[in-house]
């Protein structure tokens, strides 16, 4: 059996079972809308992905800008602050379509990354590819993803990684989420990796997250070592 094949297993087996949203997960597009433009900024006590650390556990601040298509075409560009072979600034430009069948919505895209002044020798730009598959049950949202890159960031190869989350309304502007994955990477350690959380709706525009982040090899390294992060979102 081949790994991305054990890896949608152990995704279908996980779910649900299910992160927080410190991915920035792309909104369904609102034709309602007056403009096809939207906007995040936020910031938080530290840069959690994959349930890993990559701002060394600091404090971490990112803003999106990403043009949104009628049809579900949608194409952004963003940047995030990190702490990884000698890079403070990670940008990223991607696009993408979404689209809905059976009873599931779907979001399919292709991104590109760099890591701005990296230590000489670092590879410093990587392609990614991402799959979701994305189904309500009533108030409750469940997603798998599974996402793919050749040739990653730094010393990392080839990945893989394969990604559970369900999240759900608690009370009033307040939302539960839960998250797991595997990540298995060639010249890097493979790892499960979760988190597990709220979220509060404080305006229309503003959301405050706190969450539980955490891996199985917490003794590698602090960047996979579990992290309470508190965070803030502003969307428009």
């Amino acid at each position: 059996m081949s790994r991305a094949l054990r890896l949608v297993l152990f995704a279908l087996i996980a779910l649900p079972g299910l992160a927080l949203a410190q991915d920035r997960d792309n909104a369904r597009f609102d034709p309602n809308r007056a403009s096809p433009w939207t906007f995040e900024l936020g910031g938080a006590t530290d840069n959690r992905s994959k349930g890993a650390s990559k701002s060394s556990g600091d404090p971490y601040v990112f803003g999106e800008v990403q043009y949104n298509a009628a049809n579900g075409f949608y194409a952004d560009a963003e940047f995030e602050t990190i702490d990884s072979a000698g890079s403070r600034v990670e940008t990223e430009v991607e696009a993408g379509w979404q689209g809905s069948g059976g009873g599931f919505d779907f979001d399919v895209s292709v991104s590109h990354k760099w890591r701005v002044n990296a230590d000489p020798g670092q590879d410093d730009a990587a392609v990614e590819l991402q799959f979701d598959v994305m189904r309500d049950f009533g108030a409750v949202d469940t997603r798998l993803r599974v996402e793919h890159s050749p040739d990653g960031l730094g010393s990392t190869e080839a990945w893989t990684w394969v990604e559970t989350r369900v999240r759900w309304p608690i009370v009033d502007r307040l939302q539960g989420a839960v998250m797991v994955g595997r990540r298995e990477q060639d010249n890097g350690p493979d790892y499960t990796g979760w988190s597990a959380g709220v979220a509060y709706a404080l305006t229309e525009v503003t959301e405050l997250e706190l969450a539980w982040h955490g891996t199985d090899i917490g003794d590698q390294g602090e960047q996979y070592e579990d992290a309470l992060v508190a965070a803030i979102l502003v969307a428009f």
